[in-house]
């Protein structure tokens, strides 16, 4: 893999956003959960598809913070428009965990 720069860091906007709703996503190819991630004044609410059954349900997600690219352009999921790109990681079986601040911040906060 290349090196990035600084710069390109710069221009991935990974910000700080709450779970106000979540919902069982049946027409996912893969199993998912649809979110809605409100992200604060200046970005508001963004809708994602995220493949994260295997740790958590819809009920689970709602008032958790997780960490999002927000200026990815929205991509077709089905019948679902996702609008932000929800972050985790790999655990050993392939299931996602998320990733997120491990005290409250305020929605919008960008990743430094």
């Amino acid at each position: 893999m290349a090196d990035a720069t600084f710069d390109d860091f710069m221009k991935v906007d990974i910000r700080v956003g709450r779970v106000v709703r979540a919902e069982p996503f049946p027409e996912a190819r893969k199993p998912a959960i649809k979110l809605w991630v409100d992200f604060g004044a200046g970005i508001g609410e963004r809708k994602s598809s995220a493949q994260i059954t295997a740790h958590y349900t819809p009920e689970a997600l709602v008032g958790k913070q997780v960490l999002g690219v927000v200026n990815f352009p929205p991509r077709q999921i089905g019948p679902f428009m996702s609008e932000a790109l929800i972050l985790g990681l790999h655990d050993d079986a392939g299931g996602v965990v998320l990733i997120s601040p491990d005290q409250d911040v305020p929605k919008g906060a960008r990743m430094c």
